[in-house]
């Protein structure tokens, strides 16, 4: 994969393990003739470090070799979630720290939870682009507000705080972008 075509998310190869993508740096040189340097930040997803790349614009990375499995959340203890697989019911453990900012968007029942397994282990989880939450607490919405752009807090079911426009109540469902934590619509 060259590395003008690498995005945050994109897993690669780098020194023999595999990495996630998170951050991309685009510099382009002023003069002419000069190469662009892409500078990327990426997590090792073994032993979960975080590295820096940098690549000029004809180089590139080796695309990863792991398995997207369809998983569902048994449950999580204080150091670990246990996740189980949908088709063959194999059962997998990633600590709790490693899928912290992940699981803020998974409720009980949850769909299109996808684990990353390289070597038989998990060492990741990827959520959809969108998740639909119910919320549990906001302040009433005040008869009129709904021609402003303001916006109030929100604590949607998992206990993930958004902000959206202050005409919506609680119970509610509501579209919420998991790479940005926002308000997108109602569902």
């Amino acid at each position: 994969m060259l590395a003008k075509d690498i995005k945050p998310g994109s897993i690669v190869v780098s020194d023999g393990a595999p990495c996630i993508i998170e951050n991309v740096t685009v510099q382009s040189p002023s003069a002419r003739g000069g190469a662009t340097i892409y500078k990327f930040r990426a997590r090792n997803l073994v032993t979960k470090n975080k590295i820096d790349l940098n690549l000029k614009g004809t180089e590139g990375l080796e695309d990863a070799d792991f398995q997207k499995r369809e998983v569902t959340v048994m449950y999580a203890d204080t150091e670990s979630v246990h996740l189980m697989d949908t088709e063959t019911y194999e059962q997998y453990a990633i600590a709790l720290a490693d899928v912290e900012n992940e699981m803020k968007f998974v409720r009980e029942g949850f769909e299109g939870l996808l684990a990353l397994i390289y070597n038989g282990e998990c060492v990741g989880v990827t959520l959809p682009a969108m998740v639909e939450l119910k919320i549990t607490q906001c302040d009433p919405g005040v008869k009129g507000n709904s021609a402003t752009g303001r916006t109030k807090p929100l604590q949607m079911e998992t206990g993930l705080q958004i902000h959206g426009p202050e005409y919506l109540k609680e119970g509610e469902i509501v579209k919420v972008d998991t790479r940005t934590s926002e308000f997108l619509g109602r569902a």
